[in-house]
């Protein structure tokens, strides 16, 4: 991506960029999210799945799984029970990505084991084989496995558009202030519709 030339604007390189869509899978997409709802999330992500295929943006579908026994699971002590903690184990459609996405051979699966994509993934080693310095990012949710993801995205170097309106987590308050406070500093935040926009406007 270069840098674009007036704020708001936005430039993408199909040979440089990919997709990147966190933990759109059956029981994830099945919670209650905010300010915008998992079915929202799931549709605008299936546009942007359709328009990058379209374009040989590779697209990268990423979900968090763990052993039936939970061995690979964080547990760690915290104040708030949350992610990794014990719970009725998945069912294998549990993991399943949302059918709304959609499959193609040349989508690239990544199964992660907490809330970031590239710590234990050969994330990172698929992006840059295929020459990617961009991501654009969107999933659930907003200040877990999205922020997350995104961080480390920006601490390898990695250019990241947060798609804001293809992402959303269980409170509002909480997706704004990732939204407002932190992405801006790591990235650029864009909406579905100008990232289409760029897609089909190069």
């Amino acid at each position: 991506m270069t840098n674009d030339p007036t704020p708001g604007s936005l430039s993408l390189d199909p040979t440089r960029t990919a997709l990147v869509l966190i933990d759109l899978q059956n029981r994830i997409t099945a919670l209650p999210t905010a300010p915008h709802t998992a079915a929202e999330v799931v549709a605008r992500s299936a546009e942007l799945t359709k328009a990058c295929r379209n374009v040989g943006i590779p697209v990268v579908l990423v979900t968090v799984e763990f052993r039936p026994d939970g061995k690979d699971r964080l547990n760690l002590p915290s104040d708030v029970a949350g992610f990794g903690g014990a719970g009725t184990p998945p069912t294998p459609s549990d993991s399943l990505v949302v059918a709304e996405l959609g499959t193609d051979p040349t989508d690239i699966r990544v199964v992660k084991h907490q809330w970031g994509a590239f710590y234990g993934t050969d994330l990172d080693l698929q992006l840059r084989r295929r020459g990617i310095d961009t991501i654009v990012l969107g999933g659930i949710a907003t200040n877990f496995g999205v922020e997350s993801t995104g961080r480390d995205a920006w601490e390898r170097n990695y250019r990241v558009v947060f798609v804001e309106d293809a992402m959303a987590s269980m409170a509002a308050a909480a997706h704004e202030f990732a939204v407002k406070s932190i992405f801006p500093r790591i990235g650029r935040v864009r909406t579905a519709a100008q990232v289409l926009e760029a897609l089909t406007t190069r």
